[in-house]
Protein backbone atom coordinates (compact mmCIF):
# COMPACT_ATOMS: atom_id res chain seq x y z
CA UNK A 1 0.00 0.00 0.00
CA UNK A 2 3.22 2.13 0.52
CA UNK A 3 6.47 1.99 -0.88
CA UNK A 4 8.22 4.21 2.29
CA UNK A 5 10.13 1.45 5.05
CA UNK A 6 8.02 0.12 7.07
CA UNK A 7 8.96 -0.61 10.51
CA UNK A 8 8.01 -3.60 11.92
CA UNK A 9 6.16 -4.01 15.06
CA UNK A 10 7.78 -5.46 18.41
CA UNK A 11 4.49 -6.75 19.05
CA UNK A 12 5.04 -9.71 21.27
CA UNK A 13 1.94 -12.59 21.71
CA UNK A 14 -1.58 -11.32 23.07
CA UNK A 15 -0.62 -12.70 26.63
CA UNK A 16 -3.72 -12.01 29.05
CA UNK A 17 -5.58 -10.16 26.47
CA UNK A 18 -6.17 -13.74 24.21
CA UNK A 19 -9.09 -14.43 26.59
CA UNK A 20 -10.22 -11.19 27.55
CA UNK A 21 -13.70 -10.45 26.58
CA UNK A 22 -13.88 -7.36 24.28
CA UNK A 23 -17.83 -6.42 24.80
CA UNK A 24 -16.57 -5.46 28.54
CA UNK A 25 -15.35 -2.27 27.57
CA UNK A 26 -17.21 0.50 25.46
CA UNK A 27 -15.72 1.01 21.87
CA UNK A 28 -12.97 2.26 20.83
CA UNK A 29 -11.11 1.58 24.29
CA UNK A 30 -7.38 1.33 25.31
CA UNK A 31 -7.11 -1.10 27.43
CA UNK A 32 -4.27 -1.70 29.53
CA UNK A 33 -3.19 -4.37 32.02
CA UNK A 34 -2.01 -3.58 35.02
CA UNK A 35 -0.17 -6.88 35.89
CA UNK A 36 1.85 -6.55 32.74
CA UNK A 37 3.15 -3.49 33.55
CA UNK A 38 4.09 -4.64 36.86
CA UNK A 39 5.98 -7.17 34.75
CA UNK A 40 7.94 -4.50 32.77
CA UNK A 41 8.39 -2.48 35.99
CA UNK A 42 10.27 -5.37 38.05
CA UNK A 43 12.32 -6.37 35.14
CA UNK A 44 13.21 -2.62 34.74
CA UNK A 45 13.72 -1.87 38.29
CA UNK A 46 15.96 -5.17 38.96
CA UNK A 47 18.25 -3.72 36.03
CA UNK A 48 18.93 -0.47 37.94
CA UNK A 49 19.74 -1.84 41.45
CA UNK A 50 21.88 -4.53 39.35
CA UNK A 51 23.57 -2.14 37.64
CA UNK A 52 23.28 0.54 40.23
CA UNK A 53 22.03 3.25 37.83
CA UNK A 54 18.81 5.10 37.70
CA UNK A 55 15.51 4.40 35.39
CA UNK A 56 13.32 7.26 34.35
CA UNK A 57 9.93 6.93 32.62
CA UNK A 58 9.71 9.29 29.44
CA UNK A 59 6.85 10.71 29.48
CA UNK A 60 6.46 10.77 25.93
CA UNK A 61 5.57 7.32 25.09
CA UNK A 62 3.42 6.82 28.51
CA UNK A 63 2.22 9.51 30.42
CA UNK A 64 -1.27 7.25 32.22
CA UNK A 65 -0.89 9.08 35.44
CA UNK A 66 -3.80 6.79 36.87
CA UNK A 67 -0.99 4.32 37.36
CA UNK A 68 1.61 6.92 38.78
CA UNK A 69 1.84 5.20 42.26
CA UNK A 70 2.48 2.10 40.57
CA UNK A 71 5.44 3.18 38.49
CA UNK A 72 6.96 5.33 41.56
CA UNK A 73 7.41 1.72 43.09
CA UNK A 74 9.58 0.52 41.03
CA UNK A 75 11.48 3.62 38.70
CA UNK A 76 13.54 6.58 40.07
CA UNK A 77 11.53 8.93 38.52
CA UNK A 78 10.40 10.39 34.97
CA UNK A 79 11.32 12.60 31.88
CA UNK A 80 9.81 15.30 30.38
CA UNK A 81 10.28 17.06 26.90
CA UNK A 82 8.73 20.43 28.14
CA UNK A 83 6.67 22.29 30.64
CA UNK A 84 3.87 20.32 30.53
CA UNK A 85 4.86 17.28 30.84
CA UNK A 86 6.85 18.26 33.85
CA UNK A 87 4.44 19.53 35.62
CA UNK A 88 2.41 16.57 35.04
CA UNK A 89 5.34 14.68 36.30
CA UNK A 90 5.68 16.73 39.64
CA UNK A 91 1.77 16.20 40.41
CA UNK A 92 1.01 12.57 39.34
CA UNK A 93 4.38 11.50 39.22
CA UNK A 94 7.23 10.93 41.81
CA UNK A 95 11.01 10.83 42.27
CA UNK A 96 13.83 12.44 39.77
CA UNK A 97 12.40 14.83 37.15
CA UNK A 98 14.81 15.41 33.81
CA UNK A 99 13.70 17.85 31.39
CA UNK A 100 15.00 18.03 27.89
CA UNK A 101 13.30 19.85 24.61
CA UNK A 102 15.06 20.27 21.15
CA UNK A 103 14.11 24.25 21.97
CA UNK A 104 12.60 26.03 25.24
CA UNK A 105 10.44 28.91 25.22
CA UNK A 106 11.71 31.80 27.33
CA UNK A 107 8.86 32.52 29.34
CA UNK A 108 8.86 28.85 30.33
CA UNK A 109 11.93 28.61 31.24
CA UNK A 110 11.54 30.03 35.11
CA UNK A 111 8.81 27.10 35.70
CA UNK A 112 10.97 25.02 34.05
CA UNK A 113 14.05 25.70 36.19
CA UNK A 114 11.53 25.24 39.29
CA UNK A 115 10.05 21.52 38.53
CA UNK A 116 13.27 19.88 36.94
CA UNK A 117 16.36 18.27 38.39
CA UNK A 118 17.79 17.74 35.80
CA UNK A 119 17.90 20.75 32.53
CA UNK A 120 19.16 18.99 29.33
CA UNK A 121 19.62 21.63 26.63
CA UNK A 122 19.88 20.90 23.11
CA UNK A 123 22.65 23.00 22.42
CA UNK A 124 25.32 25.26 24.22
CA UNK A 125 23.67 28.55 22.64
CA UNK A 126 20.16 27.82 24.24
CA UNK A 127 22.36 27.32 28.00
CA UNK A 128 23.76 30.63 27.27
CA UNK A 129 20.75 32.48 26.07
CA UNK A 130 18.80 31.90 29.58
CA UNK A 131 21.53 32.74 31.74
CA UNK A 132 19.93 35.33 33.45
CA UNK A 133 16.68 32.76 34.44
CA UNK A 134 19.48 30.37 35.33
CA UNK A 135 21.39 33.18 37.64
CA UNK A 136 18.09 34.23 39.05
CA UNK A 137 17.29 30.62 39.58
CA UNK A 138 20.79 29.68 41.69
CA UNK A 139 20.54 33.09 43.54
CA UNK A 140 17.22 31.34 44.89
CA UNK A 141 18.03 27.94 45.83
CA UNK A 142 16.57 26.12 42.89
CA UNK A 143 18.25 25.93 39.71
CA UNK A 144 18.78 21.76 38.23
CA UNK A 145 21.72 20.64 37.42
CA UNK A 146 22.23 21.39 33.50
CA UNK A 147 23.15 18.97 30.80
CA UNK A 148 23.81 19.11 26.92
CA UNK A 149 22.31 16.53 24.45
CA UNK A 150 24.97 15.55 22.10
CA UNK A 151 24.72 13.71 18.61
CA UNK A 152 27.28 10.81 19.03
CA UNK A 153 27.26 11.05 14.98
CA UNK A 154 26.87 7.43 14.95
CA UNK A 155 23.80 6.24 13.20
CA UNK A 156 21.93 2.82 14.43
CA UNK A 157 18.59 4.24 12.69
CA UNK A 158 16.71 1.72 10.65
CA UNK A 159 14.64 4.39 9.51
CA UNK A 160 16.24 8.04 8.63
CA UNK A 161 13.02 10.04 10.23
CA UNK A 162 13.19 8.17 13.39
CA UNK A 163 17.22 8.26 13.19
CA UNK A 164 18.55 11.38 15.74
CA UNK A 165 22.16 10.69 14.59
CA UNK A 166 20.68 10.87 11.13
CA UNK A 167 22.94 13.43 8.52
CA UNK A 168 20.85 16.62 9.35
CA UNK A 169 19.60 15.75 12.38
CA UNK A 170 18.06 18.90 14.64
CA UNK A 171 18.76 16.84 17.82
CA UNK A 172 21.70 17.17 20.16
CA UNK A 173 24.82 19.11 19.65
CA UNK A 174 27.02 17.01 16.66
CA UNK A 175 30.35 15.54 18.76
CA UNK A 176 32.48 16.60 16.21
CA UNK A 177 31.32 20.39 16.87
CA UNK A 178 32.31 20.21 20.66
CA UNK A 179 35.25 21.59 22.77
CA UNK A 180 35.79 21.99 26.08
CA UNK A 181 34.47 25.42 26.30
CA UNK A 182 31.09 24.27 25.50
CA UNK A 183 30.89 21.27 28.20
CA UNK A 184 32.40 23.65 30.97
CA UNK A 185 28.81 24.67 32.63
CA UNK A 186 27.27 21.55 31.86
CA UNK A 187 26.92 18.88 35.04
CA UNK A 188 25.98 15.94 32.24
CA UNK A 189 25.69 14.31 28.59
CA UNK A 190 22.95 13.06 27.41
CA UNK A 191 22.75 10.48 24.43
CA UNK A 192 19.42 9.36 22.68
CA UNK A 193 20.10 7.38 20.11
CA UNK A 194 18.38 4.01 19.54
CA UNK A 195 14.90 3.39 18.51
CA UNK A 196 12.69 -0.25 19.86
CA UNK A 197 16.57 -1.53 19.89
CA UNK A 198 18.22 -3.91 22.07
CA UNK A 199 21.85 -3.58 23.99
CA UNK A 200 24.18 -4.21 20.89
CA UNK A 201 23.51 -1.14 19.16
CA UNK A 202 23.72 1.20 22.42
CA UNK A 203 27.40 -0.88 22.88
CA UNK A 204 28.46 -0.01 19.51
CA UNK A 205 27.56 3.29 19.50
CA UNK A 206 29.51 4.24 22.71
CA UNK A 207 32.57 2.57 21.61
CA UNK A 208 33.11 4.51 19.00
CA UNK A 209 32.64 8.27 20.82
CA UNK A 210 33.85 6.89 24.05
CA UNK A 211 37.68 8.10 23.38
CA UNK A 212 36.46 11.17 22.52
CA UNK A 213 34.45 11.61 25.69
CA UNK A 214 36.36 10.08 28.03
CA UNK A 215 38.37 14.04 29.06
CA UNK A 216 34.61 14.79 30.06
CA UNK A 217 33.44 12.02 31.64
CA UNK A 218 35.87 12.01 34.12
CA UNK A 219 34.71 15.57 34.92
CA UNK A 220 31.10 14.99 34.97
CA UNK A 221 28.29 13.80 37.27
CA UNK A 222 26.29 11.76 35.24
CA UNK A 223 25.61 10.25 31.72
CA UNK A 224 21.91 10.05 30.78
CA UNK A 225 21.88 7.15 27.44
CA UNK A 226 18.06 8.17 27.17
CA UNK A 227 15.70 6.11 25.53
CA UNK A 228 14.97 3.49 22.84
CA UNK A 229 15.98 0.95 25.07
CA UNK A 230 13.70 -2.59 25.09
CA UNK A 231 14.96 -4.06 28.01
CA UNK A 232 11.76 -5.73 29.16
CA UNK A 233 11.69 -7.70 25.51
CA UNK A 234 12.08 -11.36 26.47
CA UNK A 235 15.18 -11.25 23.61
CA UNK A 236 16.69 -8.09 25.25
CA UNK A 237 20.36 -9.24 26.46
CA UNK A 238 20.09 -7.53 30.14
CA UNK A 239 22.81 -9.08 31.71
CA UNK A 240 25.34 -7.80 29.08
CA UNK A 241 23.36 -4.13 29.42
CA UNK A 242 24.23 -4.70 33.38
CA UNK A 243 27.80 -5.40 33.20
CA UNK A 244 28.33 -2.63 30.83
CA UNK A 245 26.67 0.07 32.46
CA UNK A 246 28.51 -1.10 35.43
CA UNK A 247 31.71 -0.71 33.86
CA UNK A 248 31.44 2.28 32.47
CA UNK A 249 30.00 3.42 36.19
CA UNK A 250 33.23 2.14 37.66
CA UNK A 251 35.69 3.55 34.99
CA UNK A 252 34.11 6.93 34.86
CA UNK A 253 32.65 7.76 38.03
CA UNK A 254 29.82 8.88 37.24
CA UNK A 255 26.09 8.24 37.71
CA UNK A 256 23.60 6.72 34.94
CA UNK A 257 20.98 7.69 33.75
CA UNK A 258 18.26 5.12 31.52
CA UNK A 259 14.82 6.50 30.05
CA UNK A 260 12.63 3.85 29.06
CA UNK A 261 9.39 4.61 27.47
CA UNK A 262 8.31 1.79 25.24
CA UNK A 263 9.75 -0.54 27.63
CA UNK A 264 7.44 0.64 30.66
CA UNK A 265 4.40 -0.72 28.63
CA UNK A 266 5.72 -2.85 26.01
CA UNK A 267 3.06 -5.43 25.60
CA UNK A 268 0.85 -3.99 28.27
CA UNK A 269 -2.29 -2.59 26.02
CA UNK A 270 -4.65 -2.97 23.39
CA UNK A 271 -7.29 -0.64 21.51
CA UNK A 272 -10.39 -2.26 20.75
CA UNK A 273 -12.69 -1.41 18.20
CA UNK A 274 -16.28 -2.35 16.68
CA UNK A 275 -16.68 -2.74 12.74
CA UNK A 276 -19.30 -0.16 11.68
CA UNK A 277 -19.57 -1.21 8.11
CA UNK A 278 -18.58 -4.10 5.51
CA UNK A 279 -17.44 -3.03 1.48
CA UNK A 280 -15.69 -3.84 -1.05
CA UNK A 281 -14.02 -2.13 -4.22
CA UNK A 282 -12.79 -4.43 -6.65
CA UNK A 283 -11.21 -7.22 -5.26
CA UNK A 284 -10.51 -5.85 -2.24
CA UNK A 285 -12.75 -6.24 1.25
CA UNK A 286 -13.08 -3.01 2.98
CA UNK A 287 -14.83 -2.97 6.94
CA UNK A 288 -14.47 0.82 8.12
CA UNK A 289 -14.12 0.69 12.03
CA UNK A 290 -14.68 3.23 14.80
CA UNK A 291 -10.92 2.97 15.15
CA UNK A 292 -8.97 5.37 13.18
CA UNK A 293 -5.27 5.48 11.61
CA UNK A 294 -5.09 9.30 12.20
CA UNK A 295 -6.63 9.83 15.19
CA UNK A 296 -5.76 7.09 17.09
CA UNK A 297 -2.87 5.45 16.01
CA UNK A 298 -0.83 8.12 13.89
CA UNK A 299 2.39 6.07 13.74
CA UNK A 300 0.47 3.60 11.75
CA UNK A 301 0.61 6.47 8.57
CA UNK A 302 3.58 8.59 10.33
CA UNK A 303 6.38 5.39 10.67
CA UNK A 304 4.34 4.32 8.51
CA UNK A 305 4.06 0.55 10.56
CA UNK A 306 1.33 -2.62 10.65
CA UNK A 307 0.00 -3.23 14.02
CA UNK A 308 -0.65 -6.94 15.29
CA UNK A 309 -4.02 -7.70 15.07
CA UNK A 310 -5.53 -9.86 18.21
CA UNK A 311 -6.29 -13.52 16.55
CA UNK A 312 -5.28 -12.53 13.22
CA UNK A 313 -5.56 -15.92 11.21
CA UNK A 314 -3.34 -16.57 8.38
CA UNK A 315 -5.13 -17.53 5.02
CA UNK A 316 -8.19 -16.49 6.37
CA UNK A 317 -10.50 -13.91 4.68
CA UNK A 318 -8.87 -10.75 4.10
CA UNK A 319 -10.02 -7.01 4.85
CA UNK A 320 -8.93 -3.65 4.42
CA UNK A 321 -9.48 -2.07 7.67
CA UNK A 322 -9.56 2.08 8.00
CA UNK A 323 -11.17 4.45 9.86
CA UNK A 324 -14.42 6.81 9.92
CA UNK A 325 -12.26 9.70 9.42
CA UNK A 326 -12.30 11.53 5.55
CA UNK A 327 -8.55 11.41 5.08
CA UNK A 328 -8.66 8.66 2.29
CA UNK A 329 -5.09 7.31 3.95
CA UNK A 330 -7.33 6.31 6.81
CA UNK A 331 -6.21 3.35 6.76
CA UNK A 332 -4.21 0.57 8.91
CA UNK A 333 -3.92 -2.11 6.64
CA UNK A 334 -4.50 -5.52 5.22
CA UNK A 335 -5.55 -7.95 7.79
CA UNK A 336 -7.48 -11.98 7.23
CA UNK A 337 -9.89 -13.29 9.49
CA UNK A 338 -11.23 -16.79 10.57
CA UNK A 339 -14.61 -15.98 8.98
CA UNK A 340 -16.68 -12.97 7.44
CA UNK A 341 -16.63 -9.83 9.19
CA UNK A 342 -20.03 -9.02 11.09
CA UNK A 343 -21.23 -5.47 11.66
CA UNK A 344 -20.91 -4.76 15.36
CA UNK A 345 -17.89 -7.46 15.74
CA UNK A 346 -14.97 -6.45 17.62
CA UNK A 347 -11.80 -5.93 16.90
CA UNK A 348 -8.53 -5.48 19.29
CA UNK A 349 -4.90 -4.60 18.18
CA UNK A 350 -2.02 -5.19 20.64
CA UNK A 351 1.13 -3.21 21.57
CA UNK A 352 -1.41 0.49 22.33
CA UNK A 353 -0.35 1.52 25.28
CA UNK A 354 2.65 3.63 24.51
CA UNK A 355 3.05 6.11 21.98
CA UNK A 356 -0.66 5.58 20.64
CA UNK A 357 -2.63 7.00 23.81
CA UNK A 358 -0.31 9.55 24.12
CA UNK A 359 -0.74 10.81 20.19
CA UNK A 360 -4.64 10.63 19.97
CA UNK A 361 -6.31 13.69 18.01
CA UNK A 362 -9.96 14.33 17.18
CA UNK A 363 -9.47 15.43 13.19
CA UNK A 364 -12.73 15.32 11.87
CA UNK A 365 -14.72 15.08 15.05
CA UNK A 366 -13.87 10.94 15.61
CA UNK A 367 -14.21 10.27 19.75
CA UNK A 368 -11.32 9.62 21.73
CA UNK A 369 -11.19 6.39 22.73
CA UNK A 370 -11.77 5.42 26.38
CA UNK A 371 -9.27 4.24 28.62
CA UNK A 372 -9.29 1.24 30.78
CA UNK A 373 -7.20 -0.35 33.14
CA UNK A 374 -7.27 -4.32 33.47
CA UNK A 375 -5.73 -6.55 35.94
CA UNK A 376 -5.17 -9.51 34.29
CA UNK A 377 -4.46 -11.20 37.41
CA UNK A 378 -7.69 -10.40 39.45
CA UNK A 379 -9.68 -9.42 36.75
CA UNK A 380 -10.71 -5.75 37.80
CA UNK A 381 -11.88 -3.68 35.63
CA UNK A 382 -12.13 -0.09 35.71
CA UNK A 383 -12.95 2.33 32.76
CA UNK A 384 -11.20 5.25 34.27
CA UNK A 385 -11.94 7.77 31.18
CA UNK A 386 -14.52 8.13 28.85
CA UNK A 387 -13.95 11.19 26.29
CA UNK A 388 -17.43 13.36 25.39
CA UNK A 389 -17.92 16.39 23.14
CA UNK A 390 -16.83 18.76 25.55
CA UNK A 391 -13.01 17.39 24.74
CA UNK A 392 -14.06 17.91 21.34
CA UNK A 393 -15.30 21.21 21.56
CA UNK A 394 -13.33 22.76 24.03
CA UNK A 395 -9.85 22.28 21.67
CA UNK A 396 -11.24 25.29 19.76
CA UNK A 397 -13.04 28.35 20.40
Amino acid sequence: MTDAPVMETQAGDAGAFATFDLARVPSPCFVIDKAAIRRNLRILSQVGEAADVKVLLALKAFSCWALGDLIGNYLDGTCASGLWEAKLAKEQFSGELATYSAGFKAEEIPEILELSDHLIFNSPAQFHRFAPQINAARKWGYAPDFGLRINPEHSEGHIAKYDPCAIGSRLGTPISQLSDEDLAPFSGIHMHTLCEQDFTPLKRTFEAVEERLAPWLHKLKWLNFGGGHHITRDDYQRDELVDFLKTIKAKYDVEIYLEPGEAVALDAGILVGEVLDVTRNGDVNIAIMDISATCHMPDVIEAPYRPALLGEQKGGTSYRLGGPSCLAGDVIGDYAFASELELGQRIAFLDQAHYSMVKTNTFNGVRLPSIAIWDSETDQLDVIREFTYAEFRDRLS
